[in-house]
């Protein structure tokens, strides 16, 4: 069998590479191979992607260097392939709130071409959106895709999604998923849309634009501030990176399409400073931490119900003591490009 993994050398897509070739598949791996989500975070950019780049070879994987917005380079490095996992993307509501034309090509043009893909290749497609997309007034209840929920004051109880403060990387992941969703309906491409909540794990080069859990594991171990913007009861139901991977293979193996709501559920459910008092623990290492106003879009709240993804036969099976405990001992051996 055989793999095109776009986002190859990110976070997410390295993971995913990963996967697929320790069960034996050929993987074809596409990356654009750019700096910009790192040039915020003080790492050593450069280094970092010379890092990730030379992982995700050292697993087998062929890599090609190119972008999701090239659907003739897709095209072509597809040939042959039997599925197509859509890593690549723009996460950083920041990033997209200061550049919305990057957030758009990345996401929406992007995403569009992988499904044309799938389409002409005749191929399943995993999609990866976010739980952002729901917007950011849910209340304390567990998420469903089809249920309909309380919202914040004034709100019309009746909206399910993009209710709240609506930024550029909510209308880019919400655009995507219509286009997937278009794609089943229209041409019955197998396409799996996944709204992945509070991803983390090694090699995820965290800083305050994205990546959080990294960031706040990368700070305690350095001893540089951390910074939380609002109260730090932001709750989210953290998913590990194996986890995560291993729901791409499942979805491979019973493509029903449509769209999943991913999390780690209500035992990986952690707030921010609970997060913190966490890697306090593990590492030993006293914190120096700040808070500052809530930033525009965050979401306050997640926790995913999973109920509909188990459906794959798939469930997360990592906590976060030992996702966290991985994580430090990831970003202690790295500490040299951080």
């Amino acid at each position: 069998m055989k793999v095109l993994v776009t986002g190859a050398c990110g976070f997410l897509g390295s993971h995913v590479c990963e996967h697929f070739a320790r069960e034996g598949w050929e993987v074809v791996g596409l990356d654009n191979m750019t700096t910009y989500e790192l040039e915020k975070t003080g790492f050593k950019d450069l280094d970092v992607r010379v890092h990730m780049e030379e992982f995700v070879k050292k697993q087998g994987v062929e890599l090609k260097v190119g972008s999701v917005e090239d659907l003739d380079r897709l095209l072509y490095i597809s040939h042959e392939c039997d599925y197509l996992v859509n890593c690549a993307a723009q996460p950083a509501m920041t990033l997209a709130i200061e550049d919305p034309f990057l957030d758009f090509g990345v996401n929406v043009l992007g995403g569009l071409n992988v499904l044309e893909v799938g389409k002409i290749r005749s191929i399943p497609v995993a999609l990866c959106s976010t739980i952002h997309v729901y917007g950011n007034w849910i209340n304390d209840e567990l998420v469903e895709e089809d249920k309909r929920y309380r919202m914040g004051p004034g709100l019309d109880e009746d909206n399910l999604d993009m209710v709240g403060v609506i930024t550029p990387l909510h209308a880019s992941k919400k655009s995507m998923e219509v286009y997937g969703q278009a794609y089943i309906d229209t041409y019955g491409t197998k396409v799996g849309i996944f709204r992945l909540s509070g991803m983390y794990g090694p090699r995820q080069f965290g800083g305050e634009d994205h990546g959080w859990v990294a960031n706040f594991t990368i700070r305690t171990v350095l001893g540089r501030p951390i910074t939380i913007f609002g109260s730090g009861r932001q709750t989210r139901d953290i998913l590990y990176a194996t986890d995560a991977s291993r729901l791409f293979e499942a979805f491979y193996q019973n493509p029903k399409p449509g769209l999943y709501t991913v999390g780690g559920g209500e035992d990986c459910a952690i707030s921010l400073i609970e997060c913190l008092e966490k890697l306090k623990g593990i590492t030993g290492e006293e914190q120096n931490i700040e808070f500052k106003d809530e930033r525009l879009g965050d979401l306050r709240w997640f926790v995913s119900s999973n109920e509909k993804v188990k459906g794959l036969g798939w469930e997360p099976r990592v906590l976060p003591q030992e996702g966290l405990g991985k994580l430090v001992e990831w970003a202690r051996g790295v500490k040299e490009m951080l």
